[in-house]
């Protein structure tokens, strides 16, 4: 049970939180993000999708069951501190390096007639290839998704994450 307060413990939180998606242009590093974030929630405020949550330590958190992501920047220029910040370089470089992920558990894999997450992809990045036997596989393609997570919330099975793209923290991650 490494990771959990022992307050945690007796509240019943005895399982670790999944990572927080932070907001687009949020600092990369968690320490730094948790370090300029004080938790005023204007960036929540600024939202024009409300898709802007917390989590429990009360910092901003991506919930994409209400929608997807439009990139707007609101939430970033109402941001204070500097936690989310698209100025300078981080205002030409892309607003995060996620894509969207299919879960194994998708029904489209059990023969059950869904394309819902491809419906909702404005950008058109999720494909269903034929399997035979009524079964579909569902593909994204990561050079196509923007991350935006607008398939996350429709999807009836729940199997749609968001996971990083940047292939230098997975090469550095792996040694």
């Amino acid at each position: 049970m490494a990771g959990v307060s022992r307050a945690d413990l007796f509240r019943g939180h005895v399982a670790a939180s999944p990572a927080a998606i932070r907001p687009p242009w949020a600092l990369e590093d968690a320490a730094s993000f948790a370090a300029a974030c004080d938790g005023c929630g204007r960036c929540a405020a600024a939202c024009p999708e409300r898709i802007i949550g917390r989590d429990r330590p009360g910092r901003p958190a991506m919930a994409f069951a209400a929608g997807g992501c439009t990139f707007c920047g609101a939430c970033a220029d109402a941001c204070p501190t500097g936690a989310l910040n698209r100025t300078g370089a981080a205002a030409a470089a892309a607003p995060w390096t996620l894509v969207a992920d299919v879960g194994a558990r998708c029904i489209a894999l059990s023969a059950v007639e869904c394309r819902i997450c491809g419906e909702h992809c404005p950008a058109g990045a999720i494909r269903f290839r034929p399997l035979g036997g009524g079964r579909r596989l569902p593909e994204v393609d990561a050079a196509a998704c923007t991350g935006c997570g607008a398939c996350a919330g429709p999807c009836p099975a729940g199997v749609i994450t968001l996971r990083s793209n940047d292939l230098s923290q997975e090469k550095a991650a792996c040694g």
